[in-house]
C-alpha cells in the first residue's frame, strides 16, 4: 500500500455552529455534488439508506452512485454534533476501483467569528505504490469538487 492522501475544503457561512451541522449532516448529497469536476462525476443516486436523519447514528449506512457508473460504501464512523461527523467510502466500483481503496471522509464545524467555518476532508487510500500518483491528481481535482459542494450547501444552511 502508499501512503495516504488527505484532502480538505473550508467555507465560512453566517450561520450558528449547530445550525450548520444540523442543516449539513442531513443534506441531499445529490444537490451537493450536481456537477461533474473535471474528471469527478456528479453523484446521481443514494440508495438502501439506514432509516433515520443521515448523521445521527454511529452504523448508519447507504450506497452512493455517480453518473459515470461507480457505486460506493458510505458508512457514519463518529458522530460528534456540533463540531464534526465522519465516514468511510468502501466498496468502490467504476473508474475509481483500480485506484482507491478507500476514502476516509469527515465534515468538521468551528465557530468563526459571527458565523462557522465548514470543512470537508477526505484522506484517499491508494489501491498501490503504482497507482497513487494517479490518485495524487484525482486530489488535486477533488478541491475543485468541494469547493462546487460548499457552494451548493450555502443555500441548504444559509436560507
Amino acid at each position: 500500500m502508499s501512503s495516504p492522501i488527505h484532502v480538505e475544503e473550508s467555507r465560512t457561512y453566517p450561520v450558528a455552529l449547530e445550525r450548520a451541522y444540523e442543516r449539513t449532516a442531513p443534506a441531499d448529497l445529490t444537490r451537493l455534488m450536481s456537477r461533474r469536476y473535471l474528471v469527478l462525476p456528479p453523484l446521481k443516486d443514494v440508495r438502501d439508506q439506514t432509516p433515520g436523519t443521515w448523521g445521527s447514528q454511529v452504523g448508519a449506512s447507504r450506497t452512493l452512485a455517480t453518473t459515470d457508473g461507480g457505486t460506493m460504501r458510505e458508512e457514519l464512523v463518529a458522530t460528534e454534533p456540533p463540531h464534526r461527523f465522519a465516514y468511510e467510502l468502501t466498496g468502490i466500483t467504476g473508474p475509481m476501483k483500480p485506484l482507491v481503496a478507500r476514502v476516509e471522509g469527515e465534515w468538521r464545524f468551528e465557530p468563526a467569528g459571527g458565523g462557522t467555518t465548514v470543512t470537508w476532508a477526505w484522506t484517499l487510500h491508494p489501491t498501490s505504490a503504482l497507482t497513487a500518483p494517479v490518485v495524487g491528481l484525482v486530489a488535486r481535482m477533488w478541491h475543485g469538487y468541494a469547493r462546487q459542494a460548499l457552494a451548493e450547501l450555502e443555500p441548504i444552511i444559509v436560507g
